[in-house]
Formats: structure tokens, C-alpha cells, sequence
């Protein structure tokens, strides 16, 4: 009988570590980010991750590669995320520990389609990639600060991160989202609960 009461103490206690857990946290910190805090850029998110939306990358002076009117973009910028992250902002309004998010960075073409001047990707550029920090782990190192994780890859070397200082290199075209907790939520439709 006493054996019955630990094993079921042991299967309620861990239950209730898995309902309190921050989804994908384990994941993210065993499998993308080393002791160091050095962070890896996730394989096949385009085919097992949440799609959270697409910026465009206005230029003015793009010249079209046909007849087309109009000055499209220059860029376009796929965002990223697990999709068990998804389901938590919509219950809570934030991202949980261990979220990742994947900006793709490609260029664009612009022509004339039969519905008018379009833009659409082509090549890779590279990948803007963040995970929540909601904990601090890495104080000192100069990637991780403000509840995040920051790099930058680029498309022909996707295992060594440019970014060498978030600080200097990353917040600074954050700083309009940084009520929002460093992102512009309001291009991610997905997160809505309405």
C-alpha cells in the first residue's frame, strides 16, 4: 500500500510539473541553445512550425522586372514559430519561455501578373532568430538581454551567427515594438483570439 501511495504521489507531482510547464522551454534549451548560450538555427520550421505572418520590405525604386507599374518590394520577411507558443499567446498575451521566433529573410522580385504589379521570393538571405528568456540564464553573454535570445544568420553560412552585440545590432529596430515585449505582434494576425 505504501508503495501505491509514492508511485501515485510521483505520477501527481509530475502532472502537475507538466501542466505548469512553459511549453517547448526543454526543447528549445536542449536542442537550440548550448550551455553557453550559443543558439542554432532550427531545421525544417517551414514544413512543422506555426506561420505567423509575412512583412514586406518596400523599395521605392525597384524596377520591375517586366512591364510592370508600380515599385513593389524589395524584400520579404517570413515569421516563424512552434505552434504549441501559438496556442499559449492566445491564452495569455505572451510568449512563454523557450519560444522561438524565426524571421526568413528573402529577396523579392517584382513583375506583372493578370492581377497587377506583384512581388513574390526568390533566394534566401538568411534568418533573424529569437528565443524567450523569461529567466535570464545567459547574464553576461552580449546575444541575450531584455527577455531575449538574438542572432542573426546568413544564408551561406547558416551555422555561424553574425550578430556579435544585441544591443548594437538588434533592438535598435525594435525599440517601436518594445511595449509589446521587443516584437510587432500586429503583423501576426494568427495570435489573435478573436
Amino acid at each position: 500500500m505504501r508503495l501505491l501511495v509514492i508511485y501515485l504521489t510521483i505520477v501527481a507531482l509530475a502532472a502537475s510539473a507538466a501542466v505548469n510547464a512553459d511549453p517547448d522551454v526543454s526543447e528549445t534549451y536542449q536542442t537550440l541553445v548550448d550551455g553557453d548560450g550559443n543558439i542554432s538555427l532550427p531545421q525544417e520550421f517551414r514544413r512543422t512550425w506555426g506561420f505567423l505572418g509575412t512583412w514586406s520590405i518596400a523599395k521605392a525604386d525597384v524596377k520591375p522586372s517586366s512591364e510592370a507599374s508600380g515599385h513593389g518590394a524589395a524584400g520579404l520577411h517570413n515569421v516563424y514559430v512552434q505552434p504549441n507558443a501559438i496556442t499559449a499567446y492566445r491564452k495569455t498575451g505572451e510568449f512563454p519561455d523557450g519560444t522561438v521566433l524565426i524571421k526568413e529573410l528573402l529577396k523579392a522580385t517584382t513583375g506583372s501578373m493578370t492581377t497587377g504589379t506583384v512581388s513574390w521570393a526568390q533566394e534566401v538571405e538568411g534568418w533573424f532568430v529569437m528565443v524567450k528568456d523569461r529567466h535570464n540564464r545567459f547574464p553576461n553573454h552580449p546575444l541575450w538581454g531584455d527577455g531575449w535570445g538574438w542572432v542573426l544568420f546568413n544564408a551561406d553560412a547558416p551555422n555561424e551567427a553574425v550578430t556579435s552585440n544585441y544591443k548594437i545590432e538588434c533592438t535598435g529596430c525594435h525599440i517601436p515594438a518594445r511595449q509589446d515585449d521587443w516584437i510587432y505582434v500586429q503583423g501576426y494576425p494568427v495570435l489573435r483570439t478573436e
